[in-house]
């Protein structure tokens, strides 16, 4: 006579479930970790107004962490890394391992992976320097996308693979334009009247603005005239680029550092806001009334 199966209690069969449920996706979830650690340390140096290692002033790591690029929306990138890093963590870790997962995952490096090179690429054309640590999270996101695509799950083959592609490339490509439009001020309210007869006035009155397109306090002093920056008497510095020589204007003038304004005379190293350039410049700020 067969022997009789002892029947599992139900408690077993759910502790199996639970198991395979549970399963991480350690390589995925070690990758997401060191990220984690690198975005982390750069948080927390953006926090404490400390510099990086191998960040040192004038570097061009430097350049990059005080550039607006290194911000989102009022908040450091590094902090939107941190938080990216950490979804992946979770999804990789707490999530069951299906095809759905795979599909988050994929989906989220893809993104990440796709904003590091932009980011990358801007500070390289607009400023002419590259970041070390934004450089080493931009190599993490891409190994863990090239985990992804490498242990793509059997049940995948199934699916329109093409289809799925293209979705998530389009899908991806639209966040990417809208956070170009965030970073080129596409949506920046209009100009300011007083704003713009401000620069209209330095540029009447013999006022100049020397700077270079690299320079952090350059672009922050620019940005304080939103819409109106390009009506300033500005003389770029840097016109072939951030290693090649300076312009021959500001050799003249003896520039040496940016910004440098000379308003009457008058020489300021350093970025002024519109309400002490109207002072300098004997512009009636408080009393301006458009016509």
């Amino acid at each position: 006579m067969a022997k009789r199966k002892k029947p599992q209690s139900p408690q077993a069969g759910t502790s199996k479930r639970t198991k395979r449920s549970l399963s991480p996706d350690w390589p995925v979830v070690g990758l997401a970790g060191a990220g984690i650690l690198v975005t982390g340390y750069l948080t927390l140096a953006r926090t404490i107004s400390a510099s990086p290692l191998l960040c040192g002033e004038g570097s061009s790591c430097d350049l990059v962490q005080q550039s607006h690029w290194s911000l989102l929306l009022g908040l450091p990138v590094s902090l939107w890394g941190l938080g990216l890093y950490v979804l992946i963590a979770l999804i990789a870790g707490l999530s069951r391992p299906r095809l759905k997962r795979w599909q988050r995952l994929w989906l989220v490096s893809f993104f990440g992976m796709a904003f590091s090179v932009y980011l990358t690429l801007a500070g390289w054309l607009a400023l002419g320097a590259f970041c070390l640590w934004c450089t080493v999270s931009l190599v993490l996101i891409s190994v863990i996308f090239g985990v992804l695509i490498l242990r793509r799950p059997e049940s995948a083959p199934g699916m329109p693979w093409l289809g799925f592609i293209g979705g998530q490339a389009a899908m991806v490509g639209v966040m990417l334009v809208l956070l170009h439009a965030l970073y080129a001020g596409w949506f920046e309210p209009s100009e300011d009247p007083r704003l713009r007869a401000l620069a209209e006035h330095l540029d009447r009155s013999g006022a100049v603005y020397y700077g270079a397109f690299w320079c952090p306090s350059c672009q922050q002093q620019s940005r304080s005239f939103g819409a109106s920056s390009d009506r300033l008497p500005y003389v770029e510095c840097s016109p072939q680029g951030r290693n090649a020589g300076v312009a021959f204007e500001c050799v003249s003038n003896d520039i040496t550092s940016y910004p440098t304004w000379v308003i009457g005379g008058q020489r300021f190293e350093q970025m002024l806001e519109p309400e002490e350039l109207a002072r300098r410049s004997r512009f009636d700020w408080d009393g301006w009334q458009e016509e």
